[in-house]
């Protein structure tokens, strides 16, 4: 690892791979903050031909990528059950 990846978090990490969720797909995308991680997710759907995409990215942390791993992919099935296709409005 290079000296730049070490000093601003850098590395080899693998995206967490996307789940299908009622015609939707989440990418969890948790964002390092500090020795933290943000909850934040990629939302996408195929809606009339075109790709629509929403980023949801919430104040709250967790202490492990695993953890906000999780509360990301709950979090964003919980946007898809309260707003569905709105959401791309």
């Amino acid at each position: 690892m290079s000296l730049f990846s070490r000093l601003f978090g850098g590395g080899s990490q693998e995206p967490d791979p996307p789940e299908s969720y009622e015609g939707f797909t989440i990418t969890p995308e948790p964002i390092k903050d500090g020795n933290h991680f943000r909850i934040a997710a990629r939302i996408e759907k195929e809606v009339a031909g075109q790709l629509k995409s929403h980023h949801l990215i919430r104040a709250d942390t967790l202490e492990s990528h695993e953890a906000a791993k999780a509360a990301s992919l709950g979090k964003a099935r919980q946007v898809i059950d309260e707003q569905g296709e709105r959401l791309f409005d």
